[in-house]
């Protein structure tokens, strides 16, 4: 169970800062496109280019903000790239009410909130894992997990019926307001938090200049770590697979199968009450089978029910595969999503944890940049029924790549550690 005991003071603002902001993407799920689709009239290839470039671009932006991120207090620079979300995503409001809203501009916001949501992921990890024991990082993982999927649940459906009633940009301009609660919500905490999350002053050194070695050391502890190695490039796959599908389905949903936003929310809101399931059951999975057999077998699960997606037809039953298919991912995903990002922070030395997180999240979105990307144009070329089936076959092959039963690497400290 994800646990009901306090983790403190510190982590209530911080989840409630992060379920303000998660709640506010929630709403403006998929709100990008679907204002490329609505408002500009877009095409599966802008769509997934929308989808693609802006993440991109983004990492690249993140690359040099690692360091610079490892080495100050964390609590500013998340408040900081909250304020740089909620800057960016209330300029598209802004732009459509002036009509000079284009499609270069969505593509410019994308960038600039996948840069900073990258640099705010890291600077929470270090922040989290200095707040809070290593013996509660799962439970404050599967917290975090389950507010993420009952954001969607519930946003979702809201967002489309607001789209529906006051026009395609409402959805963004909710998104921008939270990013700017959150940012209140993380002044509130008050106190000073060092580099790594704690108390006392940054390191010496962090506002000097930054050699250049500094900018790969999140990689090369990722690559050099057998077992980290195999989860990253494992999830290097999954991610970009499963995100490349999204813009193929706004487009196959609402294009070519007439579904109204409010079904096409529905049909991605109403499978993320799985989420709750999932993050709820990690403890006492973990507790029960030991990390490895989630990371094979629950990685393994999350990969085989993507090709239901070819199938998807229109009217009741549509729907309702759609659901079936993302209900299912669902499920696996928040379960071992929880487990990974423990397992992830327990392994790296607290000066990294920023350089860490920030070269998992860029190659992450890096892959979903260039998986997303291919994927429009072969659905340009070829249909997005076809694109979702290649996607659907590419994934089967990703188990192979998660840590297995026979490498050396699992020690029975690593097998049971959580299952206190």
């Amino acid at each position: 169970m994800v646990g009901n005991r306090p983790l403190g003071r510190r982590f209530g603002w911080l989840w409630a800062s992060y379920a303000v902001s998660a709640y506010g993407s929630g709403l403006g799920f998929g709100a990008l496109p679907l204002v490329a689709v609505l408002a500009l009239h877009a095409g599966p290839a802008e769509v997934s280019a929308l989808a693609a470039v802006g993440p991109a671009v983004g990492a690249l932006i993140a690359v040099p903000l690692a360091p610079w991120v490892e080495f100050r207090r964390k609590r500013p620079v998340m408040i900081m790239m909250d304020l740089v979300r909620f800057a960016a995503m209330a300029t598209i409001p802004v732009a459509y009410a002036l009509g000079w809203l284009g499609f270069v501009h969505l593509l410019v916001v994308s960038a600039v909130v996948a840069a900073a949501k990258i640099a705010f992921n890291a600077a929470s990890g270090a922040y989290l894992k200095a707040i809070v024991s290593p013996d509660d990082l799962l439970v404050a993982n599967a917290r975090f997990e389950s507010t993420n999927w009952s954001s969607i649940a519930v946003g979702p459906p809201l967002g489309g019926a607001a789209i529906g009633l006051l026009g395609p940009v409402a959805t963004v301009l909710a998104d921008a307001l939270s990013y700017l609660l959150s940012a209140l919500g993380l002044t509130a905490i008050g106190g000073g938090a060092s580099a790594v999350g704690g108390k006392g002053p940054a390191p010496v050194g962090g506002k000097g200049p930054v050699r250049a070695g500094a900018l790969l050391d999140g990689w090369r502890h990722i690559l050099g770590h057998p077992v980290l190695r195999s989860l990253y490039l494992n999830n290097l796959l999954v991610s970009g697979l499963i995100m490349a599908t999204e813009p193929l389905l706004a487009v196959l949903l609402i294009r070519q199968l007439g579904f109204p936003p409010w079904q096409y929310g529905l049909a991605f809101a109403a499978p993320c009450l799985g989420g709750l399931v999932g993050s709820r059951l990690a403890r006492r999975v973990v507790a029960r089978f030991g990390r490895p057999w989630v990371f094979r077998t629950v990685g393994t699960l999350r990969a085989v029910w993507l090709i239901g997606l070819v199938f998807v037809g229109p009217g009741v039953v549509g729907l309702v595969t759609v659901m079936v298919v993302e209900l299912a991912i669902i499920i696996n995903m928040s379960l071992y999503t929880p487990v990974l990002a423990t397992y992830r922070l327990e392994q790296t030395p607290e000066h990294l944890v920023a350089r860490t997180l920030t070269a998992w999240s860029i190659g992450q979105q890096t892959s979903i940049a260039v998986l997303t990307a291919l994927a429009g144009l072969l659905a340009d070329a070829t249909g997005p029924r076809a694109a979702l089936a290649v996607a659907g076959l590419l994934i089967l092959i990703t188990p192979l790549l998660l840590p297995r039963r026979g490498r050396a690497v699992w020690t029975e400290r690593e097998l049971f550690r959580g299952a206190s």
